[in-house]
């Protein structure tokens, strides 16, 4: 089962959840992430949060358009806000679609620690949403 994550920046969340799909789903899965306007890289705090957890993951961020002509999409999932209310593009094989709003980690501002657990928040919110889906 092929699966999207969309956010705008595809920095942080959709990053966090593309990578754990692919970890936890045990090859069940393959996970994607993208974003409709890509920051063009990944938010640090990312990469550090999923290589704390020993979780590969993607170092690019990618535009959604990349997706458009397939691989084709079983399920499409939007992790922020403002991408559930963009105008997605048409994906092949009319996937199912799903929103779990996450809040942005890569917003907080403060000290490093205050970003770090936005970024745990973000990842534990995401982990327990991806767990209920593969459990069921």
């Amino acid at each position: 089962m092929n699966v999207l994550f969309l956010c705008t920046g595809n920095s942080a969340r959709s990053i966090l959840a593309e990578a754990y799909l692919n970890h936890a789903g045990k090859g069940r899965f393959l996970a994607y992430s993208a974003g409709s306007k890509p920051t063009g890289r990944v938010n640090p705090l990312a990469l550090a949060l999923l290589q704390e957890e020993g979780i590969p993951a993607s170092a690019r961020s990618k535009s959604w358009e990349e997706f458009t002509a397939g691989p084709r999409m079983d399920l499409v999932v939007t992790v922020c806000d403002n991408a559930a209310g963009e105008v997605c593009p048409v994906w092949p094989g009319a996937p199912r679609k799903a929103h779990w709003g996450v809040d942005d980690p890569a917003a907080v501002q403060g000290s490093d620690e205050a970003k770090r657990a936005a970024f745990r928040r973000a990842f534990d919110e995401l982990k327990q949403r991806i767990d209920a889906f593969l459990a069921g």
